[in-house]
């Protein structure tokens, strides 16, 4: 009789050789429908490509500048378009503020410091496009009213803000905003008389803002370079040296030049003065109003030209 093994486990089965998996059966690839190109999807994922708006706005020189066909209707709408919400009513309305001065500025002249605040507000926007308008319809009103602009009593707060800000804007990053206000600040200078000028521009030369002083250094000399000798004098040769001093300290190199043509102004007037006859009489006048260091400074800067 065999004996049956003591081992209870089950004889093993031979393995079954694994069947292969192919690659490409492992994977699916989903393949989009194509839909003809004139079918309509009606599918709420699918939203529809809306292309963006652009605002655009025209810079119109002031030459280019057409007359308002009429000025009383269009005079009494215009506040209402200054002051509305939407920036690009502001800037077809700061274009008519120009047509208007430029063609009918008595219409303007009543509310010449409103204008003015508006342009202020305008320049001080984010949006370089409103800023850049507000600068230009700056420029006009110079042109149009040039020292009643300064002259104005009530609008001396105004327009105090509005020359500040070009002077700021002068001294930004953004090109074209930029070079508008240094177009607008030359504008200024060109239209004006230069002592009620000078007497507001004096205020920036102790500035905080660099840039702002450097800024306003050079409309100071262009306004001295297009005074008489008899203006100069008018104003003061002594605070026009004194300034100049100041400015010739200045980081900027920018403001440290406007400072130089100052200077050399200044002593050409001091040395065209018949009443004073002394020999060294811009060394003596340098050393009479400056401090010591400040008058050689002068004196070697005239002897280097």
């Amino acid at each position: 009789m065999a004996l049956r093994s003591l081992d209870n486990t089950l004889p093993l089965s031979p393995e079954r050789p694994k069947k292969a998996i192919k690659a490409a059966n492992s994977i699916a690839v989903l393949k989009p429908k194509q839909q003809p190109a004139d079918s309509k999807v009606n599918d709420e994922n699918n939203f529809p490509v809306v292309a963006p708006v652009v605002d655009s706005i025209d810079y119109i020189s002031s030459e280019n500048l057409k007359p308002v066909s009429d000025p009383d209707a269009k005079f009494k709408c215009l506040m209402e378009g200054l002051e509305s919400k939407d920036w690009l009513k502001i800037c077809d309305s700061l274009n008519d503020v120009r047509r208007l001065a430029l063609y009918h500025s008595e219409l303007l002249l009543p509310i010449l410091e409103k204008v003015v605040m508006v342009l202020v507000k305008s320049m001080k926007n984010p949006r370089s496009a409103l800023c850049k308008t507000s600068i230009m319809a700056a420029s006009d009103l110079f042109k149009s009213f040039g020292d009643k602009l300064l002259q104005s009593t009530t609008s001396d707060a105004a327009v105090d803000q509005m020359m500040l800000q070009l002077l700021l804007k002068a001294s930004q990053d953004k090109k074209f905003v930029c070079e508008e206000a240094e177009r607008t600040l030359n504008t200024m200078v060109a239209s004006t008389t230069p002592i009620p000028l000078l007497h507001k521009l004096k205020v920036y030369v102790s500035h905080g803002n660099m840039r702002v002083r450097a800024k306003a250094a050079v409309s100071i000399s262009h306004c001295v370079s297009k005074m008489e000798m008899v203006e100069m004098r008018d104003y003061g040769l002594v605070s026009l040296l004194q300034t100049s001093a100041e400015l010739l300290k200045d980081r900027l190199p920018e403001a440290r030049e406007a400072a130089r043509g100052m200077v050399l102004l200044v002593y050409k007037a001091v040395m065209e003065d018949e009443e004073n006859e002394q020999e060294d009489k811009w060394q003596n006048f340098c050393q009479l109003h400056l401090s010591a260091i400040d008058a050689l400074t002068m004196v070697k800067l005239v002897a280097s030209q």
